[in-house]
């Protein structure tokens, strides 16, 4: 990767003096009480984090779940007294899943964030990346998109959308529901989300001696019937989905209409509990299982049972989903790397840069497998869950299986991955 040994390089000759300022750590807070060295974003009293997220547009009920992880991981932060003595911040904006409008708020938000809690959509990172690159602003991405890491600044929460889908063909395989030398379609949108997805198949195809047809669609398509027609004429064994919730919701519907009745196997943003209040929907959703590199709301760990409780008195309009927790994963990561900023009495944009690379073992306290941060060009974890569809579960989404990791995906290499 082109700037990861160049980092350690400028921080030796110490230019942090040329942009940082100095402020005082707490003396509780691991950096011995000494000058805590800061740039934007970082005061005395604050750290402020922004959020690029969509709560208008294709995953809107996405985008507003993860923000409400994000937030009630902040609640919990900020009643413990902060992190390095200072109150945490999100600055949320709405992008509607619109690249121009997320290039605007960036924009308007850069100079007064030490970071990006979050930034959601994987067309949005491929517009604003490099811009993070340039103003060197590291971003957890709310996408698992792997051909994105190409960016030392973006940190992935969970496991790609190729990895996602490497196991999901692994688990589908063991489980007898694609045969040896069997045909899949895998539906996907064309963009870094649907073509990730893809690549995932592809791969695992190659690995087994198995044949997959690709069939791309638009983020905008939620009309499935003339391509399930088509699906239906190609006798394939499963269909693999990289789509929206509402294109699931028509894939799921015509897979019954036309009397398919096959096994559907989806990335993790395929579901949304809001396609849920449809009967027919809900009914044809018996076929589908999800799959995500971390637990859904109807978690396990005693993290999330407390997020489950806090959500509710929080939120208690409001519908919950898988979003939710990973939303708290990714505050989990942000958390790790500021705790080590302030440890190394360093939280400038460069200092928390170095302080993630250092980071191999992040607890996830039980939200995913322990996550490393150190390799930019890979994500934490190569895990995932298998999920089914469920109403009567909080979030619609219950556990099957997992974590789990095929040896598929052990051996897989990711795009821009380095160690």
């Amino acid at each position: 990767m082109k700037k990861t040994q160049a980092w350690f390089g400028l921080l030796a000759t110490a230019t942090l003096a040329l942009t940082a300022c100095s402020s005082k750590a707490d003396d509780d807070s691991g950096s011995g009480g000494g000058d805590l060295k800061s740039d934007a974003g970082v005061t005395d009293d604050e750290i402020r984090l922004g959020v690029l997220t969509d709560t208008s547009g294709v995953f809107k009920a996405i985008g507003l779940n993860l923000t409400q992880g994000n937030e009630l991981w902040a609640d919990h932060i900020n009643a413990e007294g902060g992190i390095c003595g200072r109150e945490i911040v999100l600055d949320v904006k709405d992008h509607g899943y619109k690249p121009d409008n997320a290039i605007s708020l960036y924009d308007q938000t850069k100079d007064s964030v030490v970071g990006f809690m979050q930034i959601l959509g994987s067309p949005i990172i491929a517009a604003v990346k490099g811009k993070l690159d340039t103003d060197q602003i590291m971003s957890v991405i709310a996408t698992q998109s792997t051909i994105n890491l190409d960016v030392d600044e973006l940190i992935m929460i969970g496991t790609g959308y190729d990895s996602e889908m490497i196991n999901a063909m692994s688990w589908a395989t063991e489980q007898g529901t694609i045969p040896e030398g069997g045909k899949i379609a895998h539906i996907y949108v064309d963009s870094e989300y649907g073509q990730n997805g893809l690549m995932g198949s592809q791969y695992y195809a190659e690995q087994n001696d198995l044949e997959v047809i690709p069939v791309p669609v638009s983020a905008t398509d939620t009309d499935m019937t003339t391509t399930m027609t088509k699906i239906k004429a190609q006798d394939v064994d499963a269909i693999a989905l990289t789509t929206t919730p509402a294109g699931t919701a028509s894939i799921a519907v015509q897979n019954v209409a036309q009397g398919m009745n096959l096994p559907l196997l989806g990335s993790n943003p395929t579901f949304a509990p809001t396609i849920l209040s449809d009967p027919s929907v809900v009914s044809a959703l018996k076929h589908l299982t999800v799959f995500l590199g971390g637990e859904p709301y109807a978690g396990d760990s005693d993290l999330s049972k407390e997020i489950q409780e806090n959500f509710a008195e929080k939120y208690p309009d409001e519908e919950p989903g898988y979003g939710v927790p990973s939303g708290y994963l990714e505050a989990l990561a942000w958390q790790a790397i500021l705790e080590k900023g302030c440890e190394n009495g360093d939280m400038t944009r460069e200092g928390l840069l170095e302080a993630r690379l250092g980071l191999t073992e992040v607890d996830a306290q039980g939200l995913s497998d322990d996550m490393d941060l150190s390799d930019p060009g890979a994500p934490p974890v190569r895990s995932t869950y298998a999920f089914e569809i469920d109403p009567d579960t909080p979030g619609g989404e219950k556990i099957i299986d997992g974590p789990f990791t095929s040896d598929e995906a052990k051996d897989y290499k990711f795009p821009h991955q380095q160690n």
